[in-house]
């Protein structure tokens, strides 16, 4: 073939135009390929995390509305069929929050104590041989943040509840980028100068008859970071990414682990309800003032309609194995181990994939030699001048976007 466009050759070879163009269609998919099997096992360590953490905070939300209702039914039966509705509003809220709705952790909290109070008042503060209405109700949820009947507790649930679910929050959302980010990198469209390198690296020297010579280290290092300069540039962002995952992760132990503080709610529900009880007198006192005398309705509260068959629960492991922070460290370490994936990504396929081994005969671009004499460039778009086997011109804006949403997660 006289018209080839890349594999061309002083001597005639066995290529026509069409055998070109199908080498050219098989050289990209094979880099795609390579590219998704190096990265499949990093993709397979994020999104079978991001799912487990995923599912076990849902099954924590559980337990600890579980938890908190069963306070209700065993040392508060004659308020729990409307206090475990309260309960159940609340625990949808931290749902919500952690699966990244844009609610206020405050706001739900103040709420759900807002709407505890008539309730402990009816039948625990002031009891009546029937219910308050619903506007003397309203009056009562009005007025608790005034009155503070639930002492320190409301703002000791915010701050407890702010440096637990925020954190968890961001760590499910960081996860599901880091998919993303593997994803936006697995599907790069390649340049079409890029496309030729690869043409010609892979498939030119079948022209010749050359099925079996692999090309040289340096030459397909040229190749492949001039076909992946964009994505290197992930690379510094990559690491910042890992190292506040590191970070966030540490942050989310101890004190403000959020097992130990969805799972000690109850208990401070149960501090809540004894300071109602104590202070009882003075906040009857209080509540007239406002709200005047209760004014009762002829019905009467069913007594406790909440499930307590809390058998399912103890599947939910509570040994130290399985607790979320060791699950969260396990995962972390594995991560710690690509924090190079990027950086490293072309001298990887070179090495396990595309180039000859050391000392063997390979192919440099136009026949086959001892080895590369030509300059070998370094990862990244500003190396790529000097590189003589592709031309690299200008950024990616996929890649750039990708970017911007690493810094952005950082910075959270």
């Amino acid at each position: 073939g006289v018209d080839l466009q890349v594999c061309t050759s002083k001597i005639p070879t066995c290529c026509t135009k069409k055998m070109e163009e199908r080498y050219q269609t098989a050289a990209k998919q094979d880099i795609q390929q390579v590219l998704q099997t190096s990265s499949a096992a990093l993709k397979f360590l994020i999104s079978r995390n991001a799912a487990a953490f995923q599912e076990n905070f849902e099954m924590l939300i559980r337990l600890a509305e579980n938890y908190t209702s069963t306070l209700f039914c065993s040392a508060y039966r004659n308020m729990a069929a409307e206090a475990t509705k309260r309960v159940q509003e609340f625990f949808t809220d931290v749902g919500l929050f952690i699966f990244g709705t844009d609610i206020s952790t405050e706001e739900f909290i103040n709420r759900f104590f807002d709407a505890l109070f008539p309730v402990v008042y009816n039948h625990m503060i002031n009891p009546g041989p029937t219910d308050i209405s619903l506007e003397y109700a309203e009056c009562l949820r009005m007025v608790r943040r005034d009155i503070r009947p639930f002492g320190d507790v409301p703002p000791k649930a915010i701050g407890q509840m702010e440096k637990s679910l925020l954190p968890s929050r961001i760590f499910l959302q960081a996860l599901n980028l880091g998919i993303e980010v593997v994803n936006t990198t697995d599907h790069l469209r390649f340049s079409k100068d890029c496309s030729r390198a690869l043409l010609r690296m892979q498939y030119c020297p079948y022209c010749k008859g050359l099925t079996l010579s692999k090309p040289c280290m340096g030459y397909c290092l040229n190749v492949i970071r001039g076909c992946l300069a964009n994505m290197a540039e992930v690379d510094l962002h990559w690491r910042g990414y890992i190292q506040s995952l590191e970070e966030l992760s540490s942050a989310l132990s101890g004190a403000h682990d959020i097992e130990n503080v969805l799972l000690n709610f109850h208990s401070l529900v149960n501090d809540a309800l004894i300071q109602a009880r104590i202070n009882g007198p003075e906040l009857s006192e209080q509540v007239n003032k406002v709200c005047g005398p209760p004014v009762r309705k002829p019905t009467v509260s069913p007594g406790c309609s909440f499930d307590q068959n809390i058998q399912e629960w103890k599947m939910f492991s509570r040994d130290s194995e399985e607790t979320l922070a060791n699950r969260r460290k396990e995962f972390i370490s594995h991560l710690h181990l690509y924090r190079a994936f990027y950086g490293g990504l072309a001298d990887q396929l070179c090495s396990n994939e595309l180039a000859a081994a050391d000392g063997l005969p390979c192919w440099n671009g136009e026949d086959v030699v001892r080895s590369y004499t030509h300059r070998v460039v370094g990862s990244g778009i500003k190396a790529q001048s000097a590189n003589r086997e592709v031309k690299v011109r200008g950024t990616d804006p996929v890649i750039n976007q990708i970017i911007d949403k690493l810094k952005h997660i950082i910075q959270v």
